[in-house]
């Protein structure tokens, strides 16, 4: 978390707020989260800049400032929004970057576990960075021909695959879980061994599951907030993801949870997933 619906959601809910807005104080009180830049550089080069455009990429959002582009991956509990309200000592404990508007009101990065990451490339360097991500899974020029041979480069397990950046860029634990149980396929089978058919299956329910997350703003399971500040509903349609033991939904069997595919939850069913 968060994933590719939540920084969808995170990036549509900011557009309106910061087209256009400029950077006019900028506070980083944790540097743990930078990479490839210095305090010194982020601050001096973010302070004065105009938001151009916002735009998503895999996991990352990606805030357009002439030359240059912010990239805020929001890692495991990370959240970006736009405030009005003071904010007291204890709301403000876990806010990293704290960048001050034209219009006075904040733009805050906060990320309990800082697990996430703030880079700022330039042109040239974001072209690199861009190149090496896989294809987007919304996209429609990944035909189900294209998925199946990227599945095929690889012979690590299909779930593991799903969640490989380089491979597809912004699915990751939870929508990989889902879409592979509403695909019936056994998430530790090797990617390069899934069929055409079942690959195009897959990558419809992978598009589909996404949809539906993006349509109700994002999962929240603990930290994830949306880009006002509120959390997404996407949690009450899980169908396996977090429910380890629990009765399937579809066939009744009991939900098997397992770390040794990846080293994250894996839930499944080993009648719908034979």
């Amino acid at each position: 978390m968060p994933e590719l619906p939540e920084v969808e959601t995170m990036v549509r809910d900011l557009r309106p707020h910061l087209l256009g807005r400029s950077f006019r104080e900028v506070r980083l009180r944790r540097t743990d989260v930078l990479k490839d830049i210095r305090r010194p550089q982020l601050i001096q080069r973010l302070t004065g800049a105009t938001v151009d455009s916002l735009s998503r990429r895999a996991k990352h959002a990606v805030l357009h400032l002439g030359q240059w582009r912010f990239v805020v991956q929001p890692g495991m509990t990370g959240s970006l929004f736009v405030t009005d309200a003071p904010r007291s000592e204890e709301e403000a404990h876990y806010d990293v970057l704290t960048v001050r508007l034209d219009d006075w009101r904040e733009l805050i990065y906060r990320d309990i576990r800082r697990l996430g990451t703030l880079r700022l490339l330039d042109q040239r360097a974001w072209q690199r960075y861009d190149a090496s991500l896989g294809p987007e899974p919304l996209d429609l020029a990944l035909t189900p021909d294209e998925f199946h041979k990227v599945l095929a480069r690889t012979r690590q397990a299909i779930k593991k695959a799903l969640m490989d950046q380089r491979l597809l860029a912004g699915v990751g634990n939870i929508y990989a879980n889902e879409a592979l149980f509403a695909a019936g396929i056994d998430p530790s089978r090797p990617a390069d061994r899934i069929g055409h058919e079942p690959a195009a299956r897959l990558l419809e329910e992978v598009r589909r599951i996404l949809s539906a997350a993006i349509e109700a703003e994002g999962t929240t399971v603990r930290d994830y907030r949306r880009g006002t500040g509120e959390p997404g509903s996407f949690q009450l349609e899980l169908q396996v993801y977090g429910r380890e033991g629990e009765p399937c939904r579809r066939c009744g069997t009991r939900l098997t949870g397992t770390h040794l595919i990846d080293a994250r939850a894996t839930v499944f069913c080993h009648r719908c997933q034979p």
